[in-house]
């Protein structure tokens, strides 16, 4: 029996309607594998469709089980109605930030009751999500606390090419001093058995370096030589099969053409822009380390383009094909 996806709307300012229902009814393939459920206000999804004319019902319910059949045409909705106006497009506004949380928690109750198998996200605003006064920065900090997950990590796919990353959100200045050996052998370890909780049962990762080449026996900084080396062969000594650090320039390339099976990326764009060049619309992101899997697009929620159709699906697409694919029955989680 297909597992039942859960994907939340996102900021309903933004593109997130948009990418959602185009992947609900431009792509069949997505029906053959899994079960689809939309976390939002059916008003505004409905509203969607009028404005773009699309072909499509909104099939509201109440409650979610097996007996459920969403297919193209038929897109299964699980929200309140009750709404004033549907918020404008391209406005960042605390509205959608509210009812963007809404829909994240209503998935994240039903993933936690074994509803849904896996929650696939579309993008929210964190400016939206300041001026609404909702404390939580992005998704993995709202799963992460309300299910008391100690080590969630995100990890980036596109093709081959699979990036965990050891720092979140910081200024570029504080990335030298954020380096902690003792966090580094910790992420590792977890970046190993996620891994094999995706199926891969001898995971091989790099570590990415700091600086230009590898800091060149610290010719150009000595991160490596007194933090990174140090935590790579603590890691191989507790049974990691682990390399590097590898010079930044070269190891997303090595990862990409099955060197390794992941890299362990120290910063946010040192990652990002790997994945985004490789293929920008197919990338996707996996919270791991959560007692459900949720998936995600990379992009944000593209305010410009917001209401005017122009909108690119697939990586909401890819993002539900790996929920589909890759998802683990909370009963069974084991960390």
């Amino acid at each position: 029996m297909n597992r039942i996806i859960g994907i939340t709307m996102g900021d309903p300012s933004g593109i997130g309607p948009e990418i959602v229902v185009k992947a609900l009814t431009a792509h069949k393939e997505l029906f053959d594998i899994c079960k689809p459920v939309v976390f939002a206000n059916p008003v505004i999804l409905s509203d969607y469709l009028n404005k773009n004319k699309i072909d499509a019902e909104i099939v509201k319910i109440d409650k979610i089980d097996s007996s459920i059949h969403p297919d193209m045409g038929k897109i299964y909705c699980y929200g309140d109605e009750n709404i004033k106006d549907v918020p404008a497009q391209g406005e960042i506004n605390s509205e959608s930030a509210q009812l963007a949380f809404k829909a994240i928690e209503d998935a994240l109750e039903s993933a936690m009751k074994g509803e849904i198998s896996a929650i696939a996200t579309a993008p929210i605003n964190k400016e939206a999500f300041k001026k609404a006064q909702i404390r939580y920065l992005d998704h993995n900090e709202i799963l992460a606390e309300k299910t008391n997950s100690k080590y969630p990590m995100t990890l980036f796919m596109t093709g081959n090419l699979r990036i965990f990353f050891l720092t979140k959100h910081i200024r570029f200045g504080e990335i030298s001093a954020a380096l902690r050996i003792d966090d580094i052998v910790l992420k590792l370890k977890n970046s190993n058995n996620y891994l094999k909780k995706l199926g891969i049962k001898h995971p091989k990762i790099a570590i990415a370096a700091l600086n230009p080449h590898a800091g060149e026996g610290g010719m150009f900084g000595d991160d490596e030589i007194g933090v990174l080396t140090p935590a790579v062969n603590l890691s191989k000594n507790d049974g990691i099969n682990v390399y590097g650090p590898i010079a930044a320039d070269s190891v997303f390339h090595l990862c990409k053409e099955g060197q390794f099976d992941a890299v362990l990326s120290l910063y946010h764009d040192q990652g990002h822009i790997a994945a985004r060049t490789l293929d920008f619309y197919k990338t996707i992101s996996l919270s791991m380390g959560l007692p459900f899997l949720r998936t995600s697009v990379v992009h944000g929620t593209a305010m410009d383009i917001a209401g005017k159709n122009k909108a690119n699906e697939l990586s909401m697409v890819e993002a539900i094909k790996a929920a589909a694919k890759y998802a683990w029955d909370i009963k069974n989680y084991d960390g």
